[in-house]
């Protein structure tokens, strides 16, 4: 696993994910309580033995830079090997910002030549799942391929998502599609994990005519490499989600509160690392009421929470009930408040007697109707509710919005608010 260098795409925008990704790359995203997505993507490589790990950005990465650090907490931070952040950058002889997943690989093929490694082991930093590469690494080998993709199941209804294969008796890729607009005869989607043979990948991003102007990997490389390379399929069976979507995000969140969730946050031997905050013990008030849910430390439960994920440091104030619903850290919720079907990000005030996820709701939010026409509100960061407010579904209220920029105090179905 030392020959290996692991190069984490962590620079999408994540536009479905409406305002929960105006001010964060989707990999920086919080998740399950604690986590960041990416922190899924790192720590299966630290648990695989892979300490050479690049992670390359682009959108608005501050948060995820400040998150990622110097990589401690996934013991990233020594001499041989490490944590490298990679950014788009300018030379003499030119540059610009990542055009695809290729491109953002070619602009950094001398990174990969620089650590001596046999291979890339390509990662993109926005999916949940546990997997041991090691394995995959091990059947690249195996089949003496030249290119290795991971492939997952999906339904056919899904396929629009997804870069869709089709696989031959021995597991090699005959038919590469991506994101076809019909669904195709096989059901094996991308997950966004390419294994490449160093000189190989220098070969297809620099000297192959048909790939080296290529910009995504998916779209552009695989097709012009099939029939004339050795390029297999790996089928992972195990639990992964896309949470590129609002509704995804908010599924896949769910999943880890049923009884005996698929994924499985406490086993040691697949353990999700994150950095660690000194925060204080839960404390559960004597008339709070706590079932079905993830609480995170810091946190001060006076009143009811079900079926809800709380990161850090909320405050469920006495005679307030929170119901299937994501909060993230530092956000208050006082007195007789309810909050249904909705995620509020970082830092939200929801005021006295306020109601977030309101009504029965099938009209899709106006601006987004994409994005947000599933029932579920959205609260940005910093926004702060006036008491009293009555918000609807599939609403949208947009970051650091203060009472003053309310319209009124009933926020019907599909509607936004905005500063002013």
């Amino acid at each position: 696993m030392d020959k290996t260098v692991a190069m984490i795409l962590a620079g999408g925008a994540g536009e479905r994910l409406s305002i929960l990704t105006a001010e964060r790359a989707k990999p920086g995203l919080p998740f399950g309580g604690r986590y960041r997505i990416i922190d899924f993507t790192l720590s299966n490589c630290v648990n695989s033995g892979i300490n050479t790990v690049a992670v390359l950005t682009q959108y608005d990465p501050r948060s995820l830079a400040q998150h990622l650090g110097t990589g401690r907490p996934w013991d990233l931070d020594r001499v041989g090997g490490g944590l490298f952040i990679l950014q788009p950058y300018m030379t003499r002889e030119g540059g610009s910002w990542y055009q695809g997943t290729a491109d953002a690989l070619r602009q950094n093929l001398y990174f990969i030549e620089e650590q001596g490694a046999e291979r890339a082991l390509v990662l993109a930093g926005d999916h949940i799942y546990t997997m041991r590469y090691e394995e995959m690494i091990a059947f690249h080998r195996v089949k003496k391929a030249d290119v290795t993709v991971g492939l997952v199941q999906v339904l056919p209804s899904e396929a629009h998502r997804f870069g869709m294969a089709s696989l031959d008796e021995e597991g090699r890729i005959t038919e590469f599609h991506e994101k076809p607009a019909q669904p195709p005869v096989g059901d094996w989607a991308s997950m966004g994990i390419y294994i490449f043979d160093k000189d190989f990948l220098i070969s297809c991003l620099r000297a192959n005519r048909a790939t080296r102007e290529a910009r995504d990997l998916g779209r552009d490389v695989l097709p012009a490499l099939l029939g004339q390379s050795r390029i297999y399929g790996y089928p992972f069976r195990g639990y992964w989600r896309d949470v590129g979507t609002v509704q995804s995000y908010f599924d896949a969140n769910m999943e880890l509160i049923v009884d005996l969730p698929e994924f499985n946050l406490y086993d040691p031997a697949t353990r999700v690392r994150t950095p660690f905050h000194a925060h204080p013990p839960v404390k559960v008030g004597p008339r709070a009421h706590i079932s079905r849910s993830l609480v995170s430390s810091g946190s001060i439960i006076n009143g009811y929470v079900s079926n809800s994920i709380l990161f850090c440091t909320v405050y469920v104030e006495h005679g307030a009930a929170v119901e299937d619903a994501i909060i993230f850290e530092d956000t208050r919720i006082e007195r007789g408040s309810s909050i249904n079907r909705s995620i509020l990000d970082k830092q939200v005030y929801v005021g006295e007697g306020s109601c977030v996820g309101f009504g029965d709701g099938g009209t899709p939010n106006k601006e987004e109707p994409s994005y947000l026409n599933t029932g579920i509100t959205l609260v940005g960061k910093g926004a702060r509710i006036p008491a009293g407010a009555r918000i609807g579904r599939n609403c949208k209220v947009n970051p650091w919005v203060t009472e003053s920029d309310f319209p009124s105090l009933f926020i019907p179905n599909g509607e936004t608010v905005a500063k002013k």
